[in-house]
């Protein structure tokens, strides 16, 4: 299990690395304006995923206990194509999605949630060396596909960054839909109609997509908030310091899967409880030692080095970010016990509370500091986040927040569990 968890964490900080070399390579060929608007677009496909994830995302794995993977199959793909036009609609609708690339975002989310739903699927299955090289052709062959047009083909643009996006997608898709293809000839005992799974998914997964697009509003709706304040360029200017400073990310958003899927397979609320703060302990000291890593790095490293004279001011985008960032990525931790122990309206709350302190927190900045301000508007919501997570469990769980506190015996726990998950999967 160790080996497991260190492997999607490097799988991870691979792919994290790529798109960060990518981001440094965007800002030189397509400037700040076409930087900004690849951030819309992504946040835009990011948005429609969401709400695809309803029956394709962290439902699957949940589900795939009690069904067949060839019962959850029809669902989670045929959502997928619904959700994609439901949630496209809206938003061509409201404004949010650039003229013009519709097609692009609908494409792209459609299939982003079919990649989903497939390493959901291989996670449930314990796949993950499969999960772990599905996700690094999705999010790091990019790097290499755009090289050749950006540099081979001459071809600089937002429109070959889309087209290279179809590509890595559609890869990622195949590879992973022929690891999933013995799977779906799999029978259970007990073969309920898909309408009864399909009402069921659905009260699980409305909580789980609520709770995601909540949070992914937290994360990217300054995008749209900036854009009509200040343009493409400011919009740039943000997603290059949260791309900076989201890379710690990898680490909190591997450990969870791992702890989810611990979580999810125990109804014992004590053992719940231990894996949950020994994973908690873990991240936020991990989080918090890059976090000051990254902090270190002067301003000129940005402007001379990785971006341009273009994307001056960055740094303080990425210190307005930083304790927000540690503050999210630890209560990812606490965020994944609620769902995997059933509790997943804490969560949903968790998010929607943070959405709210996002908006009042930005409409007071970000008109007076603008992208700053922006910044500073995250760290609030996500330490405000962290802050009821952390009531819910140790209400839920009779927890002291001293036993947060990390210690050696933590560690040695740590330990014990993996290697006891380790022992049981090699058995199987």
């Amino acid at each position: 299990m160790l080996k497991k968890i260190l492997g999607t964490i490097g799988t991870r900080y691979l792919v994290a690395f790529l798109n960060l070399a990518l981001i440094f390579v965007n800002a030189k060929v397509l400037g700040l304006e076409g930087v900004g608007l690849i951030g819309i677009l992504v946040a835009s496909v990011n948005i429609v995923v969401i709400v695809c994830g309803i029956l394709s995302g962290n439902t699957l794995v949940y589900f795939m206990n009690r069904y067949a993977v060839r019962t959850l199959f029809p669902l989670a793909y045929g959502w997928s194509l619904a959700g994609s036009v439901i949630a496209c609609g809206i938003m061509q609708l409201t404004g949010l999605i650039p003229d013009s690339y519709f097609m692009a975002v609908y494409t792209l989310a459609i299939l982003n949630s079919f990649v989903t739903a497939n390493t959901r699927f291989l996670l449930g299955k314990d796949r993950i060396k499969a999960f772990n090289i599905t996700y690094l052709l999705q999010g790091g062959l990019l790097f290499f596909v755009l090289l050749y047009f950006y540099f081979v083909r001459k071809e600089a643009t937002v429109e070959s960054y889309i087209r290279g996006s179809y590509i890595v997608n559609g890869i990622a898709f195949v590879v992973s839909l022929i690891w999933i293809y013995p799977y779906l000839k799999e029978k259970k005992d007990i073969s309920p109609s898909l309408f009864s799974v399909l009402k069921e998914m659905f009260v699980y997964g409305l909580w789980a997509s609520a709770d995601n697009l909540a949070e992914n509003l937290i994360t990217r709706i300054n995008y749209f908030l900036i854009q009509r304040f200040g343009g493409l360029g400011s919009v740039g200017l943000l997603d290059a310091g949260t791309k900076v400073s989201e890379s710690v990310w990898h680490i909190s958003r591997s450990v969870s899967l791992m702890e989810y899927n611990s979580v999810a397979k125990t109804s014992d609320l004590k053992e719940q409880k231990r894996i949950t703060i020994s994973f908690f302990k873990f991240t936020f000291c991990a989080l918090t030692l890059v976090m000051a890593g990254i902090l270190c790095v002067p301003e000129w490293i940005y402007t001379d080095f990785l971006f341009s004279a273009e994307f001056q001011g960055v740094r303080q985008i990425i210190i307005a970010l930083s304790i927000g960032i540690v503050a999210f990525g630890s209560n990812n931790i606490l965020s994944h016990f609620f769902i995997g122990s059933g509790r997943i309206r804490y969560s949903a709350y968790c998010s929607g509370i943070g959405l709210v302190a996002l908006l009042l927190a930005g409409s007071f900045f970000i008109p007076r500091y603008g992208v700053t301000g922006a910044a500073a508007s995250t760290s609030i919501a996500f330490s405000v986040m962290l802050f009821f997570s952390l009531s819910v469990f140790t209400r839920q769980t009779a927890t002291r927040l001293r036993e947060f506190i990390p210690g050696r015996s933590d560690w040695q726990y740590l330990q014990n569990l993996l290697q006891h998950r380790k022992k049981s999967n090699s058995e199987k």
